[in-house]
């Protein structure tokens, strides 16, 4: 007679542990947050996900996210009616009044946001110089990518995708457009393009890079910690050096947002 527990039945079930966070913030709640949230709550109940708060930041109260269903929702769910910039530089304030408190937040930012990082950065550097010129200026000298394009705001996006990725890609290490290896990363391309920019003479600070990585599920985060690091070593470095130059740039490994923030 066969065991009855032999094959799969007696493979032992594995635990997964879940990713802990303090508070989640995905920025809008429209479609792309809608996607995001859905695709959270069955992070949640898989067992891969599991966080103190989950805030999503939308100016219209009646947002997809808000017309989610019970089924669909995740436990511990807000929703902040603000504007982003408005949201962001409350919440980011008193996260730099209190970094251990906000050390496991993250932020899952939506494809079609502004340079809500930057924006923030440069906004705090002129409250805390406001008689010195804080501005954001071209690149002068891009990074070398595939494909790239400057923003009339002074944005400079940048990719290694010449063509549409699906907004689920986790960005494997085998692309699934190429079905190649993946060799690019633009965090470690823009710390290269920093390092090169200095030896050619043009001063300039960092990169300071907030990393978008997938987590789980299809979603990806970048942690705040991150963007309070580049907020001190801005006050720190612009105290000491002036005129100084910041490179600070939201990325994935296959896409990103530039932004050379200028302190005369």
């Amino acid at each position: 007679m066969a065991d009855a527990t032999s094959g799969p039945e007696r493979a032992p079930r594995i635990q997964r542990v879940p990713q802990r966070f303090g508070t989640i913030v995905v920025v809008g709640g429209g479609c792309y947050g809608r996607y995001y949230v859905r695709q959270l709550a069955r992070a949640e109940h898989a067992g891969a996900l599991a966080w103190r708060e989950l805030v999503v930041v939308d100016h219209d109260a009646a947002c997809q996210v808000a017309a989610l269903t019970p089924e669909e929702r995740p436990s511990a769910l807000r929703l902040a009616r603000a504007e982003w910039s408005e949201y962001f530089a409350a919440y980011l304030a008193r996260a730099a009044e209190c970094p251990d408190d906000a050390r496991e937040d993250a932020i899952v930012p939506s494809p079609l946001m502004p340079h809500l990082m930057a924006d923030w950065l440069a906004e705090r550097a002129r409250a805390r110089w406001p008689h010195r010129r804080v501005a954001t200026e071209p690149l002068t000298h891009p990074p070398t990518v595939p494909w790239q394009r400057a923003g009339e705001d002074g944005t400079h996006y940048v990719s290694f995708a010449e063509w549409m990725c699906p907004i689920n890609c986790i960005e494997p290490a085998r692309c699934p457009h190429t079905r190649g290896d993946r060799t690019w990363s633009l965090p470690v391309a823009l710390a290269r393009h920093g390092a090169d920019e200095r030896v050619a003479g043009r001063p300039v600070e960092g990169p300071f890079v907030f990393h978008c990585a997938h987590r789980a599920f299809g979603v990806g985060m970048l942690d705040v910690r991150d963007v309070l690091a580049a907020d001190r070593a801005i006050a720190d470095r612009g105290a000491a050096t002036s005129p100084a130059a910041f490179l600070v740039g939201t990325a994935s490994h296959c896409h990103g947002a530039l932004r050379r923030i200028v302190v005369d």
